[in-house]
C-alpha cells in the first residue's frame, strides 16, 4: 500500500521543535510501505526547514530520500486541471496549492492514505475515488 507524504509531516519529522515531531518520528521509523512525495512540496518543505533550522541543519531533510522507500511523484498536466477544479470548488476554504496537488495525485493514483498534520484542508475534501482520505498518523 502507498502513503502520500504532506509538507506538514516532513517538517515535523525533521524539525525537533515542531509540536508533532515525536509523533512523526514514531510513525515514520518503521514504515514498510512505499511513501510517495509529490515533487511540488519540495520547495515548501525546504523553505520551512531553512526558516526554522537554518541553512546547514535543513539539509538533513535530504536523508529522507536516501534511507527510505520513497518515490518522488511529479504533478502531471492533467493533475493541474484537477487542482484548479478542487481550488475553485473549495474557494471559500482557500486550500493550499500543495495540498490540492496531493489531492489530485491521490485521486489519479487511487491512494487513500495521507501522512499529514494538516487536518483542516484534507478533512473537508471529498475525493472522487473514495469516501474520504485517511489522515495519518
Amino acid at each position: 500500500m502507498t502513503l502520500i507524504i504532506d509538507s506538514s509531516f516532513l517538517v515535523a519529522l525533521y524539525d525537533g521543535s515542531e509540536l508533532y515531531h515525536q509523533r512523526a518520528y514514531e510513525f515514520a521509523k518503521d514504515r514498510s510501505e512505499t511513501m510517495l512525495v509529490p515533487d511540488s512540496l519540495l520547495p515548501e518543505v525546504s523553505y520551512m526547514l531553512r526558516r526554522n533550522l537554518g541553512y546547514a541543519d535543513s539539509l538533513i531533510f535530504f536523508d529522507f530520500f536516501e534511507h527510505r522507500s520513497v518515490r518522488l511523484e511529479p504533478v502531471l498536466r492533467d493533475d493541474l486541471a484537477r487542482v484548479k477544479e478542487i481550488s475553485e470548488h473549495y474557494a471559500d476554504s482557500r486550500l493550499d496549492l500543495v495540498d490540492c496537488c496531493i489531492m489530485a495525485i491521490a485521486e489519479r493514483m487511487n491512494i487513500t492514505r495521507i501522512a499529514t498534520f494538516d487536518r483542516r484542508d484534507f478533512s473537508i475534501f471529498q475525493p472522487r475515488h473514495c469516501d474520504f482520505l485517511e489522515l495519518l498518523p
